[in-house]
């Protein structure tokens, strides 16, 4: 992957495993594995969309990518001044000044803003805390931002608790475009917002994707939010990728059974549309003890016994000419699978 000159962000076979300890001496017994061997890149001014259910690991993707948390094993590449830095083997200080390149929208405004700081303190703590600006000039940065967003700066001594929910996330956008970033995780950025204030902050990402070339991780479970923002997409299962492609192949044509479960519980605004929802049996692998051969065979509808006994490798089904589609399933090649029709 490093031979193409379009990827600013190449993750390969990260590892996050979480000890599980019990007693007095907190001795270790097992590993949750949270991301176990996860692999994708980002092109520049992209949007990877990342799918799962509530606890399959693509939170924890997106801070083991800032090194918010530490990972266990793996690497990440982030393109700097036309090389690609690892960002695994970067010191505690050397961190510090590259994270201007990599920075995150939280899911939750309400609690990823601070009550006590005002909005200016807030989104001006980026640029004191790196000593880009200060005084008049730090004041005058801050009214851009809060412009870019859309937000009246004349509101900025004003605390958090005074504006929307979508004015909130509009505040985190704010700070995170602060240091001029390549890249910006949006974790579930959206979910808490409403429909209407939805449409409004995607739309807003969107522009400044153009305006600024950013390049966004764009983590959600809402498959409909990922189709309308993402170019390509990567569906997360117990901690792998099980499906990986551009978004418009994999929702006309998905391979894995996973990703047709999925995309059957999208609603679709048409009264004379009818589809059946496949609806999965059991519960989400646990990631400490996962199952023997593919994580997803206790839950899959075409389960066979090489399922049960032999884990898939992820592997491209797509042409020597074609954009890769990745997928982990033995039967990728005989399953006549349904996907989202237009």
């Amino acid at each position: 992957m490093n031979g193409n000159n379009d990827i600013l962000l190449d993750v390969r076979n990260l590892k996050k495993h979480f000890p599980v300890t019990e007693g007095f001496m907190k001795r270790v017994v097992g590993q949750v594995k949270a991301v176990d061997g996860v692999s994708f890149s980002i092109k520049r001014q992209e949007t990877l969309g990342l799918i799962g259910e509530s606890g399959c690991g693509k939170t924890t993707v997106g801070r083991t990518i800032l090194r918010a948390i530490e990972p266990t094993s793996g690497e990440i590449y982030l393109e700097d001044e036309g090389e690609m830095v690892n960002v695994c083997e970067l010191s505690k200080q050397d961190l510090r000044r590259f994270r201007k390149h990599m920075q995150m929208v939280f899911q939750d405004p309400y609690s990823s803003l601070n009550a006590r700081m005002t909005v200016f303190d807030i989104v001006a703590e980026p640029l004191v805390v790196n000593k880009i600006a200060r005084g008049n000039e730090l004041e005058d940065r801050v009214s851009e931002l809060l412009r870019v967003v859309g937000l009246d700066p004349q509101f900025m001594r004003r605390y958090p608790h005074a504006f929307s929910g979508g004015q909130r996330q509009r505040i985190g956008v704010a700070r995170a475009l602060a240091l001029n970033p390549k890249l910006i995780i949006g974790d579930e950025p959206v979910s808490a917002l409403d429909v209407s204030v939805q449409a409004q902050v995607l739309n807003l990402l969107q522009e400044l994707q153009e305006k600024m070339g950013l390049t966004y991780l764009f983590i959600s479970h809402d498959l409909a939010v990922v189709e309308h923002i993402s170019d390509r997409v990567a569906i997360m299962y117990v901690g792998e990728v099980v499906e990986f492609s551009d978004e418009e192949t994999l929702f006309a044509a998905p391979k894995h059974p996973y990703t047709e479960a999925l995309l059957s519980a999208v609603p679709k605004p048409d009264p004379d549309y009818k589809k059946k929802k496949i609806v999965l049996q059991g519960e989400v692998a646990d990631p400490a003890n996962t199952p023997s051969g593919c994580y997803f065979h206790p839950r899959c509808n075409y389960v066979e016994d090489i399922c049960r006994e032999e884990r898939p490798e992820l592997i491209n089904v797509a042409g020597p000419d074609e954009d890769p589609h990745l997928v982990r399933c033995h039967f990728q090649d005989k399953l006549d699978l349904i996907g989202i029709e237009n």
